[in-house]
């Protein structure tokens, strides 16, 4: 394994949270079509691409270590159905006005990588950063306070995530190639779902006349380029550290949901923000604190 780079991996993984902050511009541009056809074809395409990628983005040997360790076939294929079921609720939650819901689940995100880095990676905290996932769990208690109810959306979308990027984490397989190979096991069910369904909008030859054709082909790159931005982030930085930098995605995703498409949002959750940004900043300063003291040394 190449040996890890802060400054990479912070880069990657602002690039990754940016762009899946502005998912929903693209999902609104393609709200007519089904959201389990949208995922097909983000599967289908997502494949494609990335074997276009592959060709191009040498990677020698990974097939033939694939072959080699048959084990990790399977562990490529749950982290597969863990991606695309992530996909899926994202998807029917912006499309169906609870994009707020879907904030809130990338906001509980880095309190679940928080929990798994400790419990099963055994990653260690120091005081400030106690302190920081302190405030930011007041403030997810707050969310779910203000929701009312079990936040099914929210928990999904942070479960299904937050053990995808572990599976990720641990899996001896360099992004790109592992990416290819989630998105090629998901290409069987993906066809199967098109073909049992032929009343589906894109398997009508009418439906390639109009926009949302090319708006599903570019479901590729959208897909693949954050992904591989965060596989790579992933190796470079501790996985509590990661879940921190995710905070970007969802506050883009909440100011969306207010000031573009509408969605209410009660002055009283405003605490809950705060909290959260309190944490984050706390954090941030302690590995700028922490950054500053290796240097030094």
């Amino acid at each position: 394994m190449a040996t890890a780079n802060p400054r990479r991996g912070y880069l990657l993984g602002i690039i990754a949270y940016t762009i899946w902050g502005l998912f929903p511009l693209y999902f609104k541009a393609i709200e007519a079509v089904p959201a389990m056809e949208i995922i097909a074809h983000r599967a289908i395409w997502s494949a494609l691409f990335g074997a276009v990628l592959l060709l191009l983005w040498k990677h020698p040997g990974w097939l033939r270590e694939l072959r080699a360790n048959p084990r990790r076939l399977g562990v490529l294929a749950l982290s597969g159905l863990l991606i695309a079921s992530n996909w899926l609720v994202y998807v029917w939650a912006v499309n169906n006005g609870r994009m707020l819901e879907a904030s809130l689940g990338y906001y509980i995100n880095p309190l679940i990588n928080v929990l798994l880095g400790m419990l099963l990676l055994g990653e260690r905290l120091r005081r400030l950063q106690w302190l920081a996932v302190g405030l930011a769990a007041l403030g997810v208690l707050q969310q779910l306070w203000q929701v009312g109810s079990l936040p099914w959306v929210s928990l999904v979308l942070a479960l299904t995530f937050g053990f995808y990027g572990l599976i990720r984490k641990q899996a001896p397989v360099a992004a790109l190639p592992g990416l290819v190979v989630e998105t090629w096991l998901l290409l069987p069910l993906a066809l199967g779902w098109l073909l049992w369904h032929p009343s589906a909008m894109s398997t009508q030859a009418a439906f390639w006349t109009a926009s949302e054709a090319l708006w599903l082909i570019a479901a590729g790159p959208i897909t693949l380029v954050p992904l591989l931005c965060f596989n790579a982030a992933a190796r470079h930085l501790p996985y509590t550290t990661l879940g921190f930098l995710q905070y970007l995605a969802p506050t883009l995703v909440m100011l969306q949901a207010i000031f573009l498409f509408g969605e209410h949002f009660e002055p009283s959750k405003l605490l809950a923000f705060i909290c959260i940004w309190a944490g984050l900043a706390l954090y941030s300063l302690d590995i700028w604190l922490n950054l500053r003291r290796r240097q030094a040394a």
